[in-house]
C-alpha cells in the first residue's frame, strides 16, 4: 500500500515513516498457518457480504442495495496503520494548505526533517497500539469518491478467541456495524464533504490560536480523526471512520445535564465559542453514526446471529479485565470518550426510531440541517419535535 502519495502541500509529518514505525511496533496477533490465515480472511469477506442485506432490512436505506462505490479490504495490523496515515494526510491537507498560506514562516519550520520525523514517530507508536484494538473501520476519506471498509483480521480473530464465541457469528456481528457505516455515507453523499469541512475548520482554528505550531500538531492530529476508533461493536471510523472497539461504553449523562463535548483534551484550552460549537457538532454527528451502527448490530435476532446476546455481554465484559496501562492509554487517547459516543448515540437512535419509526428517523440522512445537535442527542424528543415541525 502506497503510504506517501504525492502531496500538493508539503506536510509536517513524514507519513511513510509513521507507517513503517507502526508496522515495526504493531502487536504480533494470533499465530496462524497460511491456511488458517486464508480461512480467517475468507470468513470476513463472506460476513461482509452477508451483512449487507441485513443492514438494508434493519435500516430501510435503499443505499444498501448498491455499495459498489466503496471497497471492502481484509487487512493485517501494519496495513491498517498504513491506511490510517493515508487518511490523516487526506483529511489534513486543507488544514495544512491554510497554515502554509497564513503562517508561512512557522509552517516552514515545522517541515524540517527532525520535526517531521519526531511527529511521525509518535504517531507511529499510537497507530501501532490502536492497530491491536481496532476490529474494523470505514474510512470515508479514502479515494476520490467512495470510501473504504477495512476489516482487521488479526484483531477480529484475537478478540473472538478471547471471548470464546462462535467465529461466524462474531464476524457477522462486527461486519453489521461496519457495513452500516458504509451505508450511512452512501445514503448521505453530502456527509463526507460536511465532515471534511468541519474537521478543517476545527483543526485550522486550533492552529490559528496556537502560540507554537509544532507543539500543537499532535493534538490537532488527534482531533482530526473523530471516526478512527476501535470497532463498532462497542468502538471507526468513523475515520478514518469507525468500527467496534473492544471496550464498554461509558455513561451518557451526568446529573441529567448534557455532558460537554468529550475528548477535547488539549483542545479545550484553545477553543473559543465558535470552536466549541464546531466540536460539539462533530461530537453529535459521530455519536449519531456510531449509535446507529450499534442499533443495527444489536438489532439482529437469533435467526441471524444466534449468539448475539452472548457476544455483546462477553465483549463488554472484556473492559473489566484491562490492565492499568491499557486503561491509562485509553484515557490519554480519548477512547473512553469514544465509548460514550456509542452509548449516547444508541440511546438517541433507539428513542427517535421508537417515536418516528425507521422511515421517519431516516430523514436525518437528507441534509446537514437535519443532523441532531449535541443537546438533541441527549434529549431526542427535541430533535423529533424539530423534525416534525419541519415536515
Amino acid at each position: 500500500m502506497d503510504t506517501a502519495p504525492a502531496d500538493r502541500v508539503p506536510q509536517p509529518v513524514d507519513w511513510a515513516f509513521a507507517a513503517r514505525t507502526a508496522a515495526a511496533l504493531a502487536p504480533a496477533g494470533p499465530r496462524f498457518t497460511a491456511r488458517e490465515a486464508a480461512r480467517e480472511a475468507a470468513g470476513l469477506r463472506a460476513a461482509a457480504e452477508a451483512s449487507v442485506p441485513h443492514v438494508h432490512r434493519l435500516t430501510g436505506l435503499a443505499a444498501a442495495e448498491d455499495l459498489r462505490d466503496s471497497q471492502v479490504l481484509v487487512v493485517d495490523r501494519p496495513t491498517w496503520s498504513a491506511s490510517a496515515t493515508q487518511s490523516f494526510a487526506t483529511m489534513l491537507e486543507p488544514t495544512f494548505a491554510h497554515l502554509q498560506a497564513t503562517r508561512p514562516q512557522e509552517y516552514q519550520a515545522a517541515l524540517t526533517p527532525v520535526a517531521r520525523h519526531a511527529t511521525a514517530l509518535e504517531m507511529g507508536g499510537i497507530l501501532a497500539w490502536l492497530s491491536g484494538k481496532v476490529l474494523g473501520q470505514y474510512d470515508p476519506f479514502a479515494g476520490p469518491s467512495g470510501g473504504r471498509l477495512l476489516l482487521n483480521a488479526p484483531s477480529v480473530a484475537q478478540v473472538r478467541t478471547e471471548i470464546n464465541v462462535d467465529p461466524e457469528d462474531f464476524r457477522l456481528w462486527v461486519c453489521l456495524h461496519e457495513q452500516t457505516h458504509r451505508v450511512q455515507f452512501a445514503a448521505a453523499p453530502w456527509l463526507r464533504g460536511h465532515l471534511q469541512e468541519q474537521i478543517t475548520a476545527l483543526a485550522s482554528g486550533l492552529f490559528d490560536k496556537a502560540e507554537s505550531l509544532p507543539e500543537r500538531l499532535r493534538s490537532a492530529l488527534a482531533a482530526a480523526n473523530p471516526l478512527g476508533r476501535g470497532s463498532g461493536a462497542g468502538a471507526a471510523s468513523t475515520g478514518p471512520a469507525s468500527g467496534p472497539d473492544d471496550g464498554r461504553p461509558g455513561p451518557a449523562q451526568a446529573g441529567g445535564d448534557v455532558v460537554p463535548a468529550r475528548g477535547a483534551g488539549l483542545l479545550g484550552a484553545l477553543q473559543d465559542e465558535e470552536d466549541r460549537a464546531r466540536l460539539s457538532h462533530v461530537t453529535a454527528v459521530m455519536s449519531l453514526l456510531e449509535g446507529h451502527a450499534n442499533v443495527v448490530m444489536d438489532g439482529v435476532d437469533a435467526d441471524v446471529v444466534s449468539s448475539v446476546k452472548t457476544i455483546r455481554r462477553r465483549f463488554e465484559d472484556r473492559a473489566d479485565r484491562r490492565s492499568p496501562l491499557d486503561r491509562m492509554l485509553r484515557r490519554l487517547l480519548g477512547m473512553d470518550a469514544k465509548m460514550a459516543q456509542y452509548r449516547d448515540g444508541q440511546r438517541f437512535v433507539s428513542a427517535a426510531v421508537a417515536e418516528l419509526g425507521m422511515d421517519g428517523f431516516n430523514v436525518v440522512w437528507d441534509a446537514p440541517e437535519l443532523l441532531p445537535t449535541e443537546d438533541e442527542l441527549h434529549r431526542p424528543e427535541r430533535w423529533t419535535a424539530r423534525v416534525r415541525a419541519q415536515a
